[in-house]
């Protein structure tokens, strides 16, 4: 268990996700919007809605982790 916690906490395999994150919320807003002003707010939204739901299964992940 303390090792999955550890495991979990090493933050610079995160640092991998970040790119794909902006890339695909710059992707998806440019498929919705034709202005830059709406693109980069549009991509602001998604990209914590995307980090957001990695939280939350990591979350998930670790409680089940936990109670197994």
């Amino acid at each position: 268990m303390i090792d999955l916690l550890a495991a979990s906490m090493d933050v610079k395999d995160f640092w991998f996700s970040l790119p794909l994150i902006v890339t695909v919320s710059l992707v998806y807003a440019a498929t919705r919007h034709e202005l830059m002003g709406p693109i980069l707010s549009h991509t602001v939204r998604i990209g914590v809605w995307i980090v957001g739901f990695m939280m939350i299964v990591l979350a998930v992940l670790l409680a089940i982790s936990w109670f197994t």
